[in-house]
Parts: structure tokens; C-alpha cells; sequence
């Protein structure tokens, strides 16, 4: 019977990998590992519970990315950074939001840290989305355009140069994120 916790753990574990440590019930779910599972793993060390339903790896090593994915599993299923929160997570404009956006497509009920700002009901659409290492956020373009009024415009201009450099821009959407920038910023 003492196979069946190591076994739970390293299932987990490998799933946790790709998420910079974190593993949530429905993970634990999808691969057959009920609920008590975790808890039990939990009681024994090595597993912390972050928040509702997400928990974290303590031997995999905390990066600047953890926060990010963290604040999008906590906000649950079909979340994903908006904004200034995905100009940070690819540090552009100088930004630095003391509360990460992240919208969603479904309603959430549950009690989260202050640091994350629910966007709900959200605008963007399936084609502005995409994942930056892993962590599912709205387009470099799309962000740069919902921060006009939130980041100053020279930085967002800055910023859109700066994408566009570094291959998160095509040319078209630079032209036309500089374009939008210039009449709304």
C-alpha cells in the first residue's frame, strides 16, 4: 500500500513540471488520483497547498514565471493574463501591476488573493489568445492595445518597438498596434 502514495506523487509531479511546479484537483483528476490523494501528499511533505484546488511542488524551483501561472489557476479553467499582466510576463513597457488581470470566460465565485484582478466578462476573442512559456495570455498586440489609459504611451510605443524586435509582433500587427496607438493613445 505504500506504492500507491509514490506512485500518486510522481504522476503528479510529472504533470507539475510543465506548470512551473503547480498541479490542480482537476490534473489530479484527469490522471485517476482522488482528492484525499492530495491531501494525503500534502500531510507527508513535499506538496503546499497554494489555494483553492491548486497546489504546488515544493522541489521545483521558483522562477519569475510562478506568479503568473499561479494567479491563472487560481482563477481556474479558461483564465488567462490580460493587459499590463502580459506585458510584465513579457517585460515590456517597464510595468510592473501590484494586481495581475486575468480574464475568463466563466464566472468566478471563489475568494482570491488581492493581487489578481478578474477580468469578466472578457472581449478577447480565441485568435487574441495564445501561452508564453506555458501560460495561456492574451496576445502581445491585444495587450499592448488594452493598455492605452492604463500605461503611459511612450512606453507603449516604446513597448511595440520593442515586440516587434524581439519577434512577438508581425509586421502587419506592429503597423497596426502603432497605428491605434498614435489615434487612441
Amino acid at each position: 500500500m505504500t506504492d500507491v502514495p509514490a506512485t500518486y506523487r510522481r504522476r503528479l509531479h510529472e504533470r507539475a513540471l510543465v506548470r512551473y511546479g503547480y498541479i490542480t484537483t482537476r490534473d489530479a483528476a484527469a490522471l485517476g488520483i482522488p482528492v484525499a490523494g492530495l491531501h494525503m501528499l500534502v500531510q507527508r511533505g513535499g506538496l503546499t497547498r497554494v489555494g483553492h484546488g491548486l497546489y504546488r511542488f515544493d522541489d521545483v524551483p521558483v522562477t519569475g514565471r510562478d506568479g503568473y501561472m499561479e494567479a491563472v489557476l487560481l482563477v481556474g479553467d479558461h483564465a488567462f493574463l490580460v493587459a499590463d499582466a502580459v506585458l510584465a510576463l513579457h517585460d515590456l513597457a517597464q510595468v510592473n501591476p501590484t494586481r495581475r488581470r486575468v480574464a475568463t470566460t466563466r464566472r468566478v465565485r471563489k475568494a482570491l488573493p488581492p493581487t489578481i484582478e478578474v477580468v469578466w466578462p472578457t472581449t478577447v476573442g480565441e485568435s487574441e489568445r495564445t501561452a508564453h512559456e506555458g501560460i495561456p495570455c492574451s496576445t502581445v498586440a491585444r495587450a499592448l492595445t488594452d493598455c492605452i489609459g492604463i500605461v503611459m504611451r511612450d512606453r507603449l510605443l516604446i513597448a511595440a518597438h520593442d515586440a516587434a524586435d524581439r519577434g512577438l509582433l508581425g509586421h502587419g500587427q506592429r503597423a497596426a498596434v502603432l497605428a491605434r496607438l498614435e489615434r487612441e493613445g
